[in-house]
């Protein structure tokens, strides 16, 4: 009796988490080993003003939720501490607080994750997470143009004064 309940209960587990993992934006896995409670407090704390979710599950469980949810790829990644950072909103935020994070904690390490629906590796969750924000680059983009059409403006100025000197 208490076996099944205890199945039964750890397959609910696993259909609650293979469904968060379907309807995320971004699922990272990272190995939490040699930072202090402290740190982490943090980094959820920065992690749950993004809407992100971090947890850390057993291995075997979150091996069969992302079977169930149709990925592959990520099973090796599964050895040792696991941390799963899941986030339904927004892919970007949570990567560069991750990214961040492992910067300043040599032993934090990202080990893959899923994007948008595509399995990632470490080495490409940390270039995207190198990218400049939203904001910054539409910034970016707006300064360009405008620089663009203040150009042409005085361009547009000088072409109506000349015309005006020499009428």
């Amino acid at each position: 009796m208490a076996n099944e309940k205890i199945i039964k209960q750890k397959e609910e587990e696993v259909n609650a988490l293979a469904e968060k993992i379907k309807e995320a934006k971004i699922v990272l896995l990272t190995d939490y080993r040699g930072i202090t409670v402290s740190d982490v407090t943090n980094l959820r704390a920065k992690l749950r003003s993004s809407n992100s979710e971090y947890k850390v599950i057993k291995n075997n469980i979150t091996r069969r939720a992302l079977e169930k949810a149709g990925y592959e790829g990520l099973e090796e990644k599964l050895v040792g501490p696991t941390a799963v950072i899941i986030n339904s909103e927004d892919y970007l935020e949570p990567a560069k607080a991750i990214y961040e994070f492992a910067k300043d904690n040599d032993f934090y390490k990202i080990k893959g994750g899923i994007i948008d629906g595509k399995v990632m590796t470490a080495e490409e969750i940390v270039t995207l997470a190198k990218l400049p924000s939203r904001e910054t680059l539409l910034g970016m983009l707006a300064g360009a143009l405008l620089g663009n059409v203040t150009k042409l403006a005085v361009a547009l100025d000088q072409v109506c004064a000349k015309k005006e000197a020499n009428a």
